[in-house]
């Protein structure tokens, strides 16, 4: 088990590295916004399940295959890059609520917000490299376990995720309740929510390109 003054780094690095605005919290910011706060709480699960398969794969060594093999990693990179595009041109042409709709938003069902969240972070690359290289400079194979350790860090990592991304989707919510009762936000939501996704996938496409430009 690592030690206390370990567990205690560890959490306070990870807390400063989950506040960080990145591609699951635009997601959950995103599906707060657009849906409201429970979209936002099942969307936060999602994610976090998608974590505890990376936190899976750092403790059984699964992760240092995207980091061996040039064409894994770029793969799932990609797919990630293609999935996040998919969710965006799908919302970008789903239809505009009529007038008799009232309030009424898009309403996506909890399951398909819980797989598509886990789905967008298992297919980050980037979430496999943070466990690779950041987890490991806490684990102490004197103290034990190596799997342990990582696992012990990982579910700290996960509930740590657990209560910030949470704190984003209430926000998130509360300020789409605001939103959602401007007429031209109930026009260009939909335009909005999918340029974010479109872009979040464009830039991990293009981010991938130069990486291997850079490294040929």
């Amino acid at each position: 088990m690592p030690a206390p003054h370990t567990v205690a780094l560890f959490a306070a690095a990870a807390l400063a590295l989950l506040l960080i605005p990145g591609p699951a919290v635009l997601y959950i910011v995103t599906r707060s916004v657009t849906q409201g706060r429970r979209a936002g709480f099942v969307s936060v699960l999602g994610i976090h399940a998608g974590t505890l398969v990376h936190v899976a794969a750092a403790a059984f060594g699964l992760s240092a295959i995207l980091v061996r093999s040039s064409t894994a990693f770029h793969a799932v990179k990609y797919a990630g890059a293609a999935y996040l595009i998919f969710l965006g041109i799908r919302r970008l042409v789903t239809p505009v609520p009529t007038a008799n709709d009232g309030d009424a938003l898009e309403v996506v069902p909890n399951r398909q917000l819980f797989v598509n969240g886990a789905v967008v972070n298992i297919l980050n690359p980037k979430t496999a490299l943070f466990f690779l290289a950041f987890l490991p400079q806490f684990v102490d194979p004197a103290r034990g376990s190596v799997s342990l350790q990582v696992v012990v860090l990982g579910a700290l990592f996960v509930g740590i995720g657990l209560c910030s991304d949470s704190t984003y989707a209430l926000l998130a919510s509360r300020f789409g309740t605001w939103l959602r009762t401007s007429r031209s936000f109930r026009h260009g939501q939909r335009y909005v929510a999918g340029g974010i996704y479109v872009g979040l996938g464009v830039t991990a496409a293009l981010a991938g390109a130069k990486t291997t430009s850079a490294s040929s």
